[in-house]
């Protein structure tokens, strides 16, 4: 698996061919979509949705919207960011991780996951934190699944949703994430 930023255009928009790509993938994902309410549609997400919302995460300080390919075909996108917005919060958070529908159960979830604890781990990182919806059982236990522990509960900044708040403590690199 190779993990890239998203290319941009000298204007700061998605390349055409890549916004397809990465369009395909949000579709993939109607039931999720569902859940979190963030698209109108979740049966007709449009590539105008996705490049706005994509643009709306780059504009936070330190985000990064990360593409992974697998054999050349974009398998999941992962969105990061270095600091979290509430100054007393010291870790690095996951904002999204999503791997294409038609990709599920092939290991990439974990394998991106890996690669971007490995990459806050090259940071000097010793803990990374995500949210995952009170309404996503699935995504809850995933991340468990990879030690996650659960560490609180709040309400979501955008939508203030009930949310699960869960951290990993990030030691020496994992082994085998070589990228791969």
């Amino acid at each position: 698996m190779i993990l890239d930023p998203l290319p941009l255009t000298p204007d700061r928009d998605i390349p055409s061919p890549v916004l397809t790509e990465l369009t395909a993938l949000y579709a993939s994902h109607r039931d999720f979509h569902a859940l979190t309410g963030e698209f109108p549609d979740p049966e007709d997400i449009r590539p105008e949705q996705v490049a706005a919302a994509l643009a709306d995460e780059l504009l936070m300080p330190g985000a990064q919207v990360l593409l992974a390919r697998s054999e050349g075909r974009l398998v999941g996108i992962a969105i990061t960011l270095a600091d979290h917005p509430d100054p007393v919060d010291p870790d690095p958070w996951i904002g999204l991780l999503m791997v294409d529908a038609a990709a599920q159960g092939q290991g990439h979830g974990k394998r991106l996951a890996t690669l971007i604890e490995d990459r806050f781990r090259a940071q000097d990182r010793t803990a990374v934190r995500l949210a995952v919806l009170d309404n996503n059982p699935k995504a809850l236990a995933f991340w468990t699944t990879l030690g996650y522990e659960t560490i609180g509960y709040g309400r979501d900044r955008e939508r203030d949703r009930p949310c699960t708040v869960l951290q990993k403590q990030l030691t020496a690199p994992s082994p085998g994430a070589d990228g791969a």
